[in-house]
């Protein structure tokens, strides 16, 4: 997945920071703490086309949100363009061109670039949560494979030797930024098993932050974001991530209602070998997930530093997205409930990224992303860009879906997040993760 609205890069994260997709979500929850994804298509009904929110002046056109983009430009841009693609909404095709200016020849991409004509150099911050988050957008969109795959050759270049990734090169292997390299190299058509360096795999680096049998009960199965002091913390957010990249997803996962029942199989102590297949880690991490949510009535709580009592919504979000790639549907509707009925205010502060999530995990968990507690995500995250170029109602079937993807991808149009999670530290506040950010 991820998955995820709150966070973006900045500085090498400390040890505890939270995920990509808590990206977006931190930064939601920090803001909210601190108040309370052819042819030309169609016009887009009134209904998805709302009139959009106050811009600042010095903000790009074709970008989305309102705020700084320093930190999260990409991711935001990313899921934003990746959720209305899932939900049948073709992008603006302004939208969709500046994602794809804002690549570096080098295939690498930056939080942000005020002025992309303006050559990447060392100074550059190339960081691999919004390269692999541009990557699943550009993929699933079409038109742009040239792109992608000097992307996927920059994320080569810079994986490390136990396999894994962090957000900035040259820094230790995280869960988050390994988990969502693996949903990138997944959309670009390859298999991320054989990306291997050290004849380490970027599943070999993942299991390797996983709390296996000789942690309490209560946070077997868990993943921690990376070791702090030799020693593995459980993090929420970085085991939805794990969950999906060790499933080998990405932010879309196919929809899993609550007629989808495969029961959550808790992590196995009956030998040294716990958890170290990567899909058996990957259910360890979604019963994890689930106790959790059991104990704080379907949701998840911040883990940042202050706001321990205070619900993290864009974690939620992602959680929603794990538990349906593991097809455990009907464990993600308590959830997806709570989201329909506490989300709206951290979504409105929080932005773009923020309700990709939501339209992601409703979609993920067989809702209704235009019918979310009463509220349309679709036109609330179509109205914090540019006007779509068209819409088409969601396609019944996933036999459908892949045909219209053909279709699109071939269509002239298509050529075309989440600030990090502050850590205890340096600082990841993107559902994602590194300095200090706006969502």
């Amino acid at each position: 997945m991820a998955t995820t609205a709150s966070q973006a890069p900045l500085a090498p994260r400390a040890s505890t920071a939270p995920t990509f997709a808590a990206l977006a979500r931190r930064a939601a929850a920090a803001l909210a703490g601190a108040a309370v994804l052819c042819a030309a298509g169609a016009p887009v009904a009134a209904a998805d086309s709302p009139a959009p929110a106050a811009r600042a002046s010095k903000l790009p056109d074709g970008l989305y949100g309102t705020k700084d983009p320093q930190y999260d430009g990409v991711w935001r841009q990313s899921l934003a363009l990746l959720a209305q693609r899932t939900v049948g909404v073709r992008p603006s095709v302004t939208g969709v061109d500046w994602l794809a200016g804002q690549q570096c020849t080098d295939g690498a991409f930056s939080a942000f670039r005020a002025n992309p004509t303006k050559a990447c150099d060392d100074k550059t911050m190339r960081d691999t949560n919004q390269t692999a988050a541009a990557v699943q957008a550009l993929a699933a969109l079409g038109g742009h494979d040239d792109a992608v795959q000097k992307a996927v050759k920059w994320l080569k270049s810079v994986q490390n030797d136990d396999g894994g990734w962090p957000s900035m090169g040259g820094s230790p292997s995280d869960a988050n930024s390994t988990s969502v390299v693996i949903g990138a190299l997944k959309a670009a058509g390859g298999k991320p098993e054989s990306v291997q360096k050290g004849g380490k795999s970027p599943y070999d680096a993942l299991v390797t932050f996983q709390l296996g049998c000789d942690a309490k009960e209560g946070e077997r199965g868990a993943f921690a974001f990376q070791p702090k002091d030799g020693k593995l913390d459980p993090n929420a957010d970085a085991t939805a991530a794990a969950v999906l990249g060790g499933l080998g997803d990405g932010f879309v996962v196919d929809p899993a209602g609550k007629d989808v029942n495969e029961p959550v199989k808790p992590l196995k102590c009956d030998g040294g070998a716990a958890g170290k297949d990567p899909k058996q880690a990957a259910e360890g991490g979604a019963a994890y997930l689930v106790s959790v949510l059991g104990a704080n009535d379907g949701h998840l709580k911040s883990a940042m530093p202050g706001a321990e009592d205070q619900p993290d919504v864009g974690n939620t979000a992602d959680t929603v997205v794990a538990l349906a790639a593991g097809s455990h549907g009907a464990a993600a509707q308590q959830p997806l409930k709570w989201l329909e009925k506490n989300s709206a205010d951290w979504a409105k502060q929080a932005g773009p990224a923020a309700y990709a999530q939501l339209v992601l995990a409703a979609h993920a968990a067989g809702g209704d992303p235009r019918a979310f507690g009463g509220a349309d995500l679709v036109a609330q995250l179509n109205a914090t860009g540019p006007k779509p170029a068209g819409s088409s109602a969601p396609s019944a079937t996933p036999e459908k879906d892949a045909q219209d993807k053909d279709e699109q991808g071939s269509g002239v149009w298509w050529i075309v997040g989440i600030v990090f999670v502050a850590s205890v530290g340096a600082g990841f506040l993107l559902s994602g993760r590194r300095n200090k950010s706006d969502a």
